[in-house]
């Protein structure tokens, strides 16, 4: 069941050289796998800059990419941190929400799933805080950075091994931070087709 989710990738690199080594360095004097997840997901909320709170480009997608530049939006810091996690042996995949824009439109926003032993498949959002934003690693309580509360708005069902390409697709052919956020990507729950795994 959770082979899929310690896979590397292209999006997903987790074989590759500056991601196993930021891995270890995170890992380093624990096997513990709360421990390391912990380090991991706040390594990548507080230390990988969210571009569009920090006006910066380029626009990242695969993981090794978000690590060297230090910035990505939400799904790119969702692919690092699948990375460092199956990098050190703990299942992770990649999970969306669907929200509300104050334009009245809808977009994915990207988070994780982290297979614990003591608790099974668990959420975290490492998107980055700031304000009312303040999302939490307090395994079994979830701390997301966003709620669903508006109409339309929905936990889009599934735990996925790689990106959906939809999201690839919006970070590859957007050329800056701007031009993303102008087309942010979206779907509904009723196009991603099969689950593949349920938390």
């Amino acid at each position: 069941m959770t082979r899929a989710y310690l896979e590397s990738s292209e999006h997903i690199d987790c074989r590759e050289e500056a991601v196993c080594s930021k891995a270890t360095e995170l890992s380093s004097g624990s096997s513990d796998d709360e421990v390391i997840a912990r380090r991991c997901f706040e390594f990548v909320r507080d230390e990988i800059r969210h571009s569009w709170d920090a006006r910066e480009n380029p626009v990242t997608c695969r993981a090794s990419d978000v690590l060297q530049h230090a910035t990505g939006f939400c799904y790119a810091k969702s692919h690092l941190l699948a990375a460092l996690l199956r990098a050190n042996g703990i299942p992770a995949g990649l999970c969306y929400q669907r929200l509300r824009l104050d334009s009245g439109g809808f977009c994915l926003h990207g988070l994780n799933a982290i297979y614990l032993e003591r608790y099974g498949w668990y959420r975290v959002d490492p998107r980055g805080n700031r304000g009312e934003i303040a999302a939490e690693f307090r395994p079994p309580q979830e701390k997301l950075a966003f709620s669903i509360a508006a109409d339309g708005e929905a936990d889009l069902p599934g735990i996925w091994p790689e990106p959906l390409p939809v999201v690839v697709e919006a970070l590859d052919r957007a050329g800056s931070f701007r031009a993303l956020a102008a087309n942010l990507p979206d779907c509904q729950p009723q196009q991603l087709g099969e689950v593949i795994c349920d938390y």
